[in-house]
This record gives structure tokens, sequence and C-alpha cells, in this order.
């Protein structure tokens, strides 16, 4: 598998595990049409597939139903072998009466919200696009040799935001509820006798209390009164060293050197112009 279509997959199933609970050991519900297509292209073992794909640590746990063993039966020896290989996996009960058809059956197993956070193995293209429109179910077919999960729909992704902010915002019950709670320890206060100062405070404050919201005010910061008296002082001169000091002194005598040659050389020249005149 490649390493994109590997991070792929694995964000998929993090989703689902963020926002619908799914854990580990997962649960993968197969039909008929997925069984044969693992056979004829020989991804086997199916559970050790199946656990790459889903990048999980422990092996899945395997599930049919009775209607999908009672439709394999009926198909005859073309899937005699998708038969055999189905008798294997764990029957999960449906509670059908007479034997429907495996998409009829796979959807009343799943229900309205996957409760039993099934993963749904299928090669039905009419089941797939109605398990998309059902909040939390992930979805596994198989495209010639590999295995693929599908990203979830529009409709699962709304459902999950919608929970998020249902789980993050307070309803009318529970605020009234928490007002409720508020109200009733400031009269306890009340009752026991508390400074006057603490029964005025207003309905927010409570309800932050309640909350478990410290106040702004409890928390001050140190800030510094003055500057620091080590950035005051004045810098000392560096030390020269030796180094320095013998360069410095070769050019002081250097330049000393230049200004007796230039004396000396305007001392000449006056005496030239004396004995001249």
């Amino acid at each position: 598998m490649r390493v994109k279509k590997r991070s792929k997959h694995r964000k998929t199933v993090k989703f689902y595990a963020t926002c619908f609970g799914f854990r580990e050991p997962y649960k993968v519900l197969i039909d008929g049409t997925f069984i044969h297509h693992l056979l004829t292209h020989r991804l086997l073992p199916a559970d050790d597939a199946l656990r790459t794909l889903l990048s999980a640590s422990r092996t899945p746990s395997l599930f049919t139903s009775k209607c999908v063993l009672a439709e394999l039966r009926r198909l005859g020896k073309s899937h005699a072998e998708a038969f055999d290989a189905a008798q294997l996996l764990a029957v999960t009960k449906c509670e059908h009466d007479k034997v429907v058809s495996a998409v009829s059956c796979f959807i009343s197993l799943i229900g309205d919200k996957n409760p039993e956070h099934f993963f749904v193995a299928t090669q039905d293209a009419d089941l797939r696009e109605k398990l998309r429109e059902v909040p939390g179910v992930p979805v596994i077919y198989g495209l010639k040799n590999s295995l693929f999960i599908e990203q979830p729909s529009v409709q699962q992704r709304k459902f999950a935001q919608l929970d998020e902010e249902k789980r993050l915002n307070m309803d009318i019950s529970e605020y009234k509820n928490l007002l409720r709670a508020a109200s009733e320890g400031k009269t306890d206060a009340s009752e026991k006798g508390c400074d006057g100062g603490q029964h005025e405070r207003p309905m927010s404050s409570l309800v932050k209390n309640a909350l478990g919201v410290a106040d702004k005010s409890k928390y001050k910061r140190n800030r510094a009164k003055g500057p620091n008296p080590l950035s005051c002082k004045k810098k000392r001169p560096k030390p020269q060293s030796a180094i320095q000091n013998q360069g410095a002194t070769a050019d002081g005598e250097a330049k000393r050197k230049r200004v007796r040659k230039r004396k000396r050389g305007q001392k000449d020249t006056d005496n030239q112009a004396e004995t001249a005149s």
C-alpha cells in the first residue's frame, strides 16, 4: 500500500473513531459480493488484509448474516467457494423471520445510527449509495487487487459537525438547571450568614463559579517595579591584549619616523635656499 493512500485511510478511520466512537477491535460486516471479490483476487487471509487497510493493532472481527448465507446458497456452484468461506465467519443476528436480500438485511442491521459500529464491506453500488446517507457507517470496497475505504460523505460530515456543536453549546434546559443550582447555592450561603457583599453577586458570576471558571482578577501578574540595576551600569573598556599593544606601539614608532624625515627634508631645502641667495 502506498504511503499516501495509507495516510488517507488512517485519517478516515480516525474521523470515525473521533466523531462516532469506533474502537478496536473493529467489527466488519461482510456481504457475499465482497467475499467473492476477495477470493477472485486472492486477497487472503481476509482478516490480515482488513487489518492492514484499517492500520489496526488488533485483528478485526469479521461478521456476516444468515440472509447473506442464504443468498450465496441460492446462487449455486458459481459461488460455492464464497459460500464455504462465508460459513467460517461469525453470524450476527438479523431478526428476520423470512430470508430477505443482503441489501435489506444490512440496512436493518445498521439502522439509523449504526449502534454496533460496523464497518460495512461490500461491492454492491446500491448498498453503498444507501449507506452514505446513514451517519457513522464507513464503507469498505475492493478495486482489482486493492482495498479502499470510502471518504466520509457530505451528510456524515454535517452530522458530525452538528453533533459536535451540540456537545459544545449548552442546551436551554441545562442552562436553566445550572441557574437553579446557582440560585440554590446563593440561598444556602445566605442562610449560613455570610457577608452581604457575597450575597449581592450577579447571576453570571454564580454560573461561572458553578462551571468552575476562575475570575481573571484572581491571578495577578507580577510586573517589574523599576529598571534592572544591572542594565544601568556603565560599560567597562575592554582590556587590550599584548599583541594589540605591540601593534599600536609599532604604528606609533613608524609615524614618528615619518615625521622626522619630513622635518629633515624641510631643513635641507631651507639651507639650499639660503646658500643660493
